[in-house]
């Protein structure tokens, strides 16, 4: 790529991008860079401009990027990139550089990228805004986009249906620990310059923050769905109580498994319902969201997983009737280690939400090993942002749906001190597909405490799916833990559900 603008029609040199002079980079180099800064005490970003607390919502509504001073608007690449502006909820600006044969140039901010619908605000803004991140458009002389990187260190892509949803994040620092969650940011990004026509772009990415630093890779395709294939190079400052590698967010309000925090009409309400793992043993396992009246945190122990993901298994529009927020057609996101991750956990999330403005889902990967200072750690994984698994089983069933509801025969009362609840599991698929009606499958549940009775499966009539039934009774307001799959003799015939029922939420 020449740096210096080249001329088409209706757009002169000027209209282009602002860069600064050229420098030496390289991922060798900005590895050493991050492990340098992991050896000096934190400096933290130069604090943002008190105008910026006027870019509020209706601010960034209206202040639009220019497409004539997108980063490479006519190619090679099909993919324009497009900067956002800083605003009240992403203060700070960041550094971003176009890079090509091994030179970086700085993308300078200028009024004139914007299209300002209000003179005083773009007048009272600092000349070293900088920008708050950016994306990567549909196509040239698209106004969508199928990529974006922005506030701390979130970047999400719009899935296989065109439809943002899900988050992903560099790494989690202490999250849901008794001190606050610690949430470095890329403070500085470096765009490769696309090489041939497909939709594809490289993207290089330095991380700071309090307790660690690191070095980034991600190779980003588009295709019929996104794949990203990430290589980080962590550096830590300090010790670390808890570390969160390939952290995913999400959003659950209510779903058909849950609906005592439903308050809206609409039948659902989630980016994601369920956190599937596929364990380093081969077990498939899939766990459904809920919104828990506490902060929830579970661990699921593995060595070396073969993945796991925040999954939206239900992807029926008569299921949501949300014809704005489409959340049937929100993607899944699955990582998957390209190398072995040793032992450690996947761990999971719930915080409470009342609406579904709040991202109150969170799934990473904990290594076993204590983080110290001065350790380096290197993770390479893949992330899958699609409706399904990328290697959904084949050979068993998998979970379509979970309900609940009051335990016991309908209409005949339980006694008052004991929380009888009943749990209805739907599986389909795998050798479920072509069975008829049979009495002889068993539900092969588990659980921590309680009574387990009238449990029964049944395949649900004119369809392909079977059904676990039964319930559970407790006394006392604990946690109960429950495992449920299919067995026929001594086949297995269904992933493992797992569910964490508290019975005075």
């Amino acid at each position: 790529m020449a740096f210096a603008a080249s001329a088409r029609a209706g757009v002169t040199p000027s209209m282009r991008p602002h860069f600064g002079d050229p420098t030496p980079f390289s991922f060798e180099s900005l590895r050493a860079r991050a492990k340098d800064m992991a050896s000096k005490p934190y400096a933290g970003p130069t604090p943002a401009s008190a105008a910026v607390q006027d870019v509020d919502f209706d601010a960034v509504q209206a202040i639009k990027f220019r497409a004539d001073r997108a980063l490479w608007p006519d190619g090679p690449g099909p993919c324009p990139v497009r900067l956002f502006h800083v605003d009240k909820f992403n203060p700070l600006g960041v550094r971003i550089n176009a890079l090509s044969n091994g030179e970086a140039r700085e993308l300078i901010y200028s009024p004139d990228c914007f299209d300002y619908k209000n003179a005083d605000l773009a007048n009272a803004l600092p000349p070293d805004l900088g920008f708050s991140g950016f994306r990567v458009m549909d196509g040239r002389g698209k106004e969508t986009d199928w990529l974006a990187f922005q506030g701390a260190s979130y970047f999400r892509t719009s899935g296989e249906e065109n439809q943002y949803g899900a988050s992903a994040r560099g790494i989690a620092i202490n999250t849901a620990m008794p001190e606050p969650e610690e949430f470095p940011r890329f403070a500085e990004f470096w765009l490769d310059e696309p090489q041939d026509d497909k939709p594809a772009i490289t993207i290089y990415a330095l991380l700071d923050g309090p307790s660690i630093a690191g070095a980034y890779r991600f190779e980003c395709v588009k295709g019929r769905a996104p794949i990203m294939t990430v290589s980080a190079d962590l550096f830590a400052r300090t010790d670390i109580d808890r570390v969160g590698v390939a952290p995913l967010t999400s959003m659950f309000w209510y779903g058909e498994n849950d609906r005592r925090y439903a308050s809206d009409w609409r039948p659902e309400i989630h980016d994601s319902d369920g956190l599937a793992i596929w364990t380093g043993v081969g077990e498939h396992i899939w766990r459904p969201l809920t919104n828990s009246s506490i902060v929830r945190t579970n661990s699921f122990l593995d060595v070396s997983p073969k993945g796991f993901g925040l999954m939206q298994r239900d992807r029926d529009f008569r299921e949501y009737q949300d014809d704005g927020a489409f959340y049937n057609k929100r993607p899944g996101i699955w990582v998957e280690p390209t190398h072995e991750w040793g032992e450690g956990s996947v761990q999971l999330v719930e915080i409470p939400t009342k609406d579904e403005t709040n991202d109150n889902i969170v799934a990473y990967w904990v290594p076993k090993k204590p983080v110290r200072a001065g350790d380096e750690l290197a993770f390479n994984y893949k992330l899958y942002w699609q409706n399904d698994e990328p290697n959904p089983p084949v050979n068993i069933g998998r979970v379509m749906s979970t309900h609940t509801g009051d335990g016991g025969v309908p209409g005949v009362p339980h006694t008052i001190s004991e929380d009888k609840r009943k749990f209805v599991i739907d599986f389909a698929g795998g050798p479920l597909s072509t069975m008829e009606q049979r009495f002889d499958i068993k539900p092969v549940v588990s659980h921590s405490r309680g009574r387990i009775d009238n449990a029964y499966v049944i395949k649900v009539v004119g369809t392909d799916r079977w059904r676990a039934l039964f319930d559970l009774t407790t006394e006392g307001d604990g946690p109960v833990d429950l495992r449920c799959y299919l067995r026929l003799g001594d086949e297995t015939l269904s992933e493992t559900w797992i569910y964490q029922w508290l019975p005075k939420a």
